[in-house]
This record gives C-alpha cells, sequence and structure tokens, in this order.
C-alpha cells in the first residue's frame, strides 16, 4: 500500500485520547477510518438489499457466491460471510424472499 501525507485538523481533547489509547497516532487514524469506510459500505450494501437496483436480479440469477468472486478481493473482504446468511430467492416485484 502506497502512503500519502495528509493534514487533519482534530480537537485537543480528541487529540490527547488518542495519545493516551495509543503510541501511534497515525496506525490509530488509519485503524478507526478503516472501520468507518468498511461500516460504510456494508450499510450502503444493506441499502441496496432493502431497496434493490436493477442488477440486484443479475446478483441473484447468478448466485450471490458468484457474484462475491466477481469481487476485487480488497473490495470484498469484510463485506460478505456467506456463512453466516441466510439462502434467499429473488422474486420479481416482490424482492428478496427465504428460501
Amino acid at each position: 500500500m502506497s502512503l500519502s501525507r495528509v493534514t487533519v485538523t482534530l480537537p485537543g481533547e480528541v487529540v490527547a485520547e488518542i495519545d493516551r489509547e495509543s503510541g501511534n497516532r497515525s496506525r490509530f487514524v488509519l485503524e478507526a477510518v478503516t472501520r468507518e469506510l468498511s461500516r460504510r459500505r456494508r450499510a450502503a450494501l444493506r441499502a441496496s438489499l432493502a431497496a434493490p437496483h436493477a442488477e440486484a436480479l443479475l446478483v441473484a440469477e447468478a448466485g450471490i457466491s458468484e457474484w462475491g468472486r466477481t469481487l476485487p478481493s480488497d473490495d470484498a473482504e469484510g463485506l460478505l460471510d456467506s456463512s453466516e446468511g441466510r439462502r434467499v430467492t429473488w422474486v420479481r416485484g416482490k424482492g428478496w424472499r427465504e428460501e
């Protein structure tokens, strides 16, 4: 991974708390930002599943496992854990239905 230098302005109290929790501010901020980006991707996926778009039918027809294999590995990591899911079927005009 290539690194880029950024400047972020934070309240002094937040910086002091980061310093109490971690000896490496950059690593702490990287972990926090990475976790937040992952959370937002999962939230977007949940929103998409709640209100499917036209491509959802393609995913349903291909199967979620097949679709997951088409994602770049860095995007798919943490996005899909098929062992935790329930089998569902796309019903045209009605959305996702549990099998």
